[in-house]
C-alpha cells in the first residue's frame, strides 16, 4: 500500500483507517518483542542473542509483508 501511497492515488478513510490499524498493531506487537528480548537479556553480556532476537523480529516482519501484499495482490486479480 505505501508505493500507491507515494505514486499520489487517493484513498478513503476507510482505507486510511485500516492501513493506521495494521500499523498500530505491528508496532505494539515489535514493542512486545522487544519488552521480552529486553527482559531476556537482562544481565547477560552476550550480544550476539540481541541480534539474533532482531533478526527474527524483522523477519517475521517481511514475512508478513509479503504474505499481506500476496492477498491483496490476490484480491485485486479476482475483481479484475
Amino acid at each position: 500500500m505505501a508505493k500507491p501511497i507515494k505514486e499520489g492515488l487517493s484513498y478513503g478513510q476507510k482505507d486510511i483507517m485500516e492501513l493506521l490499524i495494521d500499523f498500530s498493531s505491528f508496532k505494539d506487537r515489535v514493542e512486545k518483542k522487544f519488552r521480552d528480548v529486553a527482559r531476556e537479556l537482562e544481565g547477560k553480556p552476550n550480544e550476539h542473542e540481541l541480534w539474533v532476537n532482531l533478526y527474527m523480529i524483522s523477519t517475521d516482519y517481511s514475512e508478513e509483508a509479503v504474505s499481506k501484499k500476496a492477498k491483496l495482490e490476490n484480491s485485486v486479480q479476482k475483481v479484475s
